[in-house]
């Protein structure tokens, strides 16, 4: 039984232009997640993070708060089956 997880999220709000791709960074390396946080054209922030269940937790609850500038409506998350193989936590600009 894997302990590795996997979610993808979309986060809608103010988002973009408010440090927050940095913002999760630093919370999901410190965590030892790996994945991605990228900033989408409609202007939504997406999230692949893999790791342990209860990181992922963590993790989601800071997309739910982010940064000071950050207005953050709404996160969108699917747990699912880990689709690739990532080596660290980075930002996708």
């Amino acid at each position: 039984m894997s302990l590795k997880h996997e979610i993808y999220c979309k986060v809608y709000g103010k988002v973009q232009m408010v440090m927050f791709r940095d913002f999760i960074r630093r919370h999901a390396r410190p965590l030892g997640l790996k994945g991605t946080v990228e900033n989408l054209d409609d202007g939504s922030v997406e999230v692949i993070a893999q790791g342990t269940e209860e990181k992922l937790k963590t993790l989601i609850e800071k997309l739910h708060k982010g940064p000071f500038l950050a207005r953050v409506i709404r996160v969108d998350v699917t747990w699912r089956e880990p689709q690739e193989d990532f080596q660290g936590f980075t930002i996708v600009y």
